[in-house]
Formats: structure tokens, sequence, C-alpha cells
């Protein structure tokens, strides 16, 4: 079997086992081999996914940033991890270049770009909430394909534990980098009432990270944050005792459900479409607004038309595919269970909103990785 490289993609050229005289018949032998490279590449892929959990959640990628270049003995020290495992996953993530190894001093280290990606939770680009929710997945593959065969909904509270730690991580430094900056200032009116002091509905809250950065941010506001999974809330609750947050308080509800508070902001954070009627629970925010209030949802950046997603939009695949075991089942457990996906794009999510009664609705703004909406009364 000879391995070449052409545009990022491994080609397998001679496969005699696989592909013997007379068989595939019809074929396109240029095309089938550049499809078994692209999936070779995908399932070494998830083996690198494997690897990557393994360093987040021994410490491994944390100890190598704070030693430098290193021994692969050192870095057991550091982790506290075993040496001989430990120089098989090093070389591991060298082969994906996760990690860099130096022929002449036998010794590994992660490069500004590799701990940015891997080790720094703080960074933008750190993707370990996005593996640890992939992982999630996996831990529970059989319930995955009794819901596929099925068709029945799967309630939030049924995945891995993985499921609810990883998505926080993965969305948390989108909101950390735009929440404050960009998208409130984006919505009209809103930062003067915040700054002064309003009332504001996080529905859909989760961990919290939105609610917190919220409460921090705009002191003189109070932040009331739902979400109908218990845990969270417990989880939510601990991390704003932590910081001492006074202005914050967190229900156990479902988003229909949200108190009529006259909210001067809702807000939904990537959770619209997870919810089985969103044009109910849209309903259900319009009465909870003042007169002049504002209904903000966040959901991830998606474009109108399946074909265009597929072509322009680098996260389609992965999102179809969260879609695919999260996102639609949990809305199918729900009442109505519309199943919208997280891809519906910005035409059909406002269209929604209207449907909900809602007199004005437009794009507020957007990112690389979000849709930001906002609608009126």
């Amino acid at each position: 079997m000879h391995l070449v490289e052409t545009d990022g993609v491994q080609k397998y050229q001679k496969m005699a086992f696989i592909l013997k005289k007379g068989e595939n018949v019809g074929m396109d032998q240029e095309k089938l081999m550049e499809l078994f490279g692209s999936v070779f590449n995908d399932v070494a892929g998830s083996v690198a996914i494997m690897m990557s959990y393994l360093g987040d959640q021994t410490g491994v990628y944390r100890a190598m940033d704070k030693l430098g270049s290193a021994s692969v003995a050192s870095i057991a020290k550091e982790a506290g991890v075993n040496e001989r495992y430990l120089l098989e996953w090093l070389s591991s993530n060298a082969g994906r270049g996760y990690v860099t190894y130096d022929e002449d001093s036998g010794e590994f280290s992660l490069s500004p770009e590799q701990a940015a990606v891997f080790a720094r939770e703080e960074e933008p680009t750190c993707i370990q909430g996005l593996i640890q929710g992939v992982v999630g997945q996996f831990v529970k593959e059989d319930v995955a394909v009794d819901v596929f065969r099925t068709g029945r909904g799967r309630p939030w509270g049924e995945h891995h534990e993985c499921c609810f730690c990883g998505t926080e991580r993965f969305f948390r430094p989108a909101y950390a980098g735009h929440l404050l900056s960009e998208w409130i200032p984006a919505l009209e009116g809103v930062e003067a009432k915040l700054k002064a002091g309003a009332k504001v509905a996080d529905i859909g809250c989760g961990l919290g990270t939105s609610s917190l950065l919220m409460a921090e941010q705009f002191p003189n506001s109070t932040i009331h944050a739902y979400d109908f999974h218990g845990p969270s809330i417990e989880e939510a609750k601990r991390r704003a005792s932590e910081k001492g947050l006074t202005n914050l308080e967190f229900f156990v509800s479902d988003a229909a459900s949200v108190s009529r508070e006259g909210y001067d902001l809702a807000c939904i954070f990537d959770a619209w479409h997870d919810m089985g009627d969103p044009v109910g629970v849209a309903e259900a925010i319009k009465e909870s607004l003042a007169d002049d209030g504002t209904f903000m949802v966040v959901e991830p950046m998606a474009l109108d038309g399946l074909k265009n997603n597929l072509e322009n939009n680098p996260g389609a695949a992965m999102f179809y595919g969260f879609g695919t075991l999260v996102c639609v089942p949990a809305s199918k457990a729900q009442p109505v269970g519309l199943g919208l996906g997280p891809q519906a794009g910005p035409k059909k999510l406002l269209e929604l909103l209207s449907e909900a009664g809602f007199e004005n609705v437009s794009l507020a703004t957007q990112t690389d990785s979000n849709l930001v909406l906002q609608a009126s009364n």
C-alpha cells in the first residue's frame, strides 16, 4: 500500500486487499481512493480526539505548557501520570502535530499555538470543550443508536455529564469574547438599560456562563437565570456563590414557564433550537417582557439552505452531527417536538420569531461562531 499526500488528504494508490481484480466495476477509482483516504484520516482523527481528552483530563497539556521543552520523565512527574503510557501518548500527539518532538534532545514541548488550542482554558481557541462533548457521545453510544433507530426523543438529562461540561466549555470562549463587547451593544438601546439597572431573564442558562458575565458587567441590573436541568442549576449557583454575586438568582424551570416579571431583556443562548416548541417559548417570553423589552436569541452560525450550508459554512457538518445526536432528540423529547436543529439559518429563525407575534425582528449581528437575533413588540 503506497501512501502519498495530495492537497492535505492522504490518498491510497495501491490497495490490493480491497481492490481485487474485477471488483468495484463502474467505480471511479480515483474518487474511491480519495474518499477512503479522507475517511481514514477521520478515523485517525477520532483516535487523536481520545488522546486529546486524556491529555486534558489528566493535566498533561497544562503540565507541558508550564514546563516548556521537557523529557518524558519530567512531564510524567509534573502531571502525575505513567511514564511509559505518556511516551506512547506523546508520540501519537506528535504524529498529529498536537505536540512538538525534538529529536536531538529527545524532549517534547508545546508551541504557543499548540498551547492555545490544547492547554490554555482562557484562550478563545481552546478546543477541549468541544472534544469533551464528542467523547461524551461515544460514552453512551448505545443510547445514541437506540434513539436514532427508534426515533424517540432524548431528554437533556439522559446524556453523559461530559455533554453538559463540554457544551459549556465549548461556548464559553464565544460568550466571553463577544457577549459584552459585541452582542449586547448591537441590540437597540439595551446596553444603556443594563448599565442603569434592568431586569434580565437568561433562559436555558445551563451552567450559567452567560448569566455570570452579565451579572458581573452590570451590577445595577438583576439577572434571573432559568434552566430545566436541576444539576446544571446547582453548579451554576455554586459558581455564582464563589464570585459573591448578589444580583443573580437561579431557578429550575422550563422555558415556557418563565415568570411574567416585565423583563427589559430576555435571552436564550444556543438553546432555542433545542426546545420542543420554540414558537410557544417565544410567545411566553413575549408576555414576560416589559412593553419596550427586547428578546435576544443567540444561535450557532448557520446559513440559509442545506446546499449553501454545506458549501459555505465550515462548521455545518459538525453541527448537523450534534443536531443528530443532541439537539433534535432533545426537541423531540419535549411537547410539540419541532426538531428545529442547530442549522436552521437566519431566515427560518426570523420567521419563527414573527410567528410568535413579535412585530420587530432582525439579525442584530453575527460572528464566525454565532447569529444574534433581536425581537421586540
